[in-house]
């Protein structure tokens, strides 16, 4: 088996787990008598703080000599607390288990990337088509689970929590390579590793980069929060859910798998520009609740508003960084785009969708205009004209 695809299959093991609890968990916990309230906060938590808990994993992942040996122990420790999560604890104890799985859960993606875009970069294969391979998994959790939820209990949501992250940890012993952290096995004191993620913080073009793509990425929180939900009260049900979030993601897949050209030629600084134009646009529009027709006309709009946000994010952040800080670098990167920004808005997600409904998606329209604001900003940055 090639490297590209045993790299993608582990992307898979990832993301098929996600495709299911992104919009299917909060309808585990409604399911459970939570309110909209409670979601949110719970969902956002582990959001607010991966500012801080994302670097602080990174630094612990690069203590080992291989890359892929934090992978193996977070998800196995994740796979654990996602079985807790079956006992009748209650809000409290679920906040507390949901936020220790998710902030280690979340940070398996940055860390794969800093694996796959090193691999790509020495063996000249397109990082997007081990990206796409995690993204078509995804839309397997998202039509998968949605399919189950038209006949099956909201339990069910859990169950297959637990199977996707228990695979991952296995995925990662079996189906990722054995690269060294440092050049020769070396391993790096803490003072070492905390020094490189103090340069990244300090650096105000990283820093402009990395905030810009998050205010674009984090305004999906609405959409990933509570567009279940939404879609419910507009008398959608939830089999068709899984197919409309399924539609964007096919769209994403074949932006990764079959663009790779014309993102070089555009370079990461358009793509963000498009992506934070198509999110005002995007959010504008389902702040009215369209109807399904035009609900499956905007989903392709994903392509833009989240993979080429995405690409762009890593393209800048590699080029911003260096090998010393490449980890802790994509770590900040994913905990802005998925960790403070996202959790400040999936906690207002919460209280906006019990107050306002399907009209909370504005504040998702002006974060990503402030985004679109940033983006701009790049264009007067000499280091990336390079």
């Amino acid at each position: 088996m090639s490297l590209p695809v045993r790299l993608g299959l582990y992307y898979g093991a990832i993301f098929v787990g996600t495709g299911a609890s992104s919009p299917y968990l909060p309808v585990w916990f409604a399911h459970h008598g939570l309110s909209g309230s409670r979601i949110g906060l719970i969902l956002a938590l582990p959001m607010l703080a991966r500012a801080f808990t994302a670097p602080l994993l990174a630094v612990w992942a690069d203590s080992f000599k291989l890359r892929r040996t934090a992978l193996i122990v977070m998800g196995a420790a994740v796979t654990g607390l996602f079985a807790l999560m079956a006992l009748p604890l209650g809000f409290a104890w679920w906040a507390v288990i949901w936020f220790a799985a998710s902030s280690m859960y979340m940070t398996l993606s940055p860390l794969t990337d800093v694996i796959v875009l090193g691999r790509a970069a020495r063996e000249g294969f397109n990082y997007g088509w081990p990206r796409g391979i995690g993204s078509a998994c995804f839309i397997i959790g998202n039509v998968g689970m949605g399919a189950i939820l038209a006949w099956g209990s909201p339990e069910l949501v859990l169950v297959w929590m637990v199977a996707a992250v228990a695979l991952a940890s296995l995925g990662a012993r079996v189906l990722l390579p054995p690269d060294p952290v440092h050049a020769e096995g070396h391993v790096a004191g803490l003072a070492d590793r905390m020094a490189g993620l103090g340069e990244l913080l300090r650096d105000p073009v990283f820093m402009t980069a990395v905030l810009s793509a998050g205010l674009v990425q984090s305004a999906h929180a609405f959409y990933y929060s509570f567009s279940t939900l939404a879609w419910k009260q507009q008398g959608i049900p939830e089999s068709l859910t899984g197919v409309l979030w399924g539609s964007a993601v096919i769209v994403e897949v074949g932006f990764m798998w079959f663009l790779e050209p014309w993102r070089r030629r555009v370079g990461p600084r358009n793509l963000l520009l498009l992506g934070a134009v198509a999110a005002v646009v995007r959010w504008s529009v389902l702040a009215f609740s369209p109807p399904l027709w035009a609900l499956f006309l905007l989903q392709p709009l994903h392509a833009l508003s989240y993979a080429a946000t995405f690409l762009a994010s890593l393209q800048l952040v590699e080029r911003l960084s260096s090998p010393r800080n490449a980890s802790a670098a994509q770590a900040i990167n994913s905990a802005l785009s998925g960790g403070l920004i996202s959790g400040l808005a999936t906690f207002a997600s919460g209280w906006l969708f019990d107050r306002y409904g399907a009209h909370g998606y504005l504040l998702m329209s002006a974060m990503s205009a402030a985004g679109l604001i940033g983006a701009l900003r790049l264009y007067g940055m000499r280091r990336l004209d390079a």
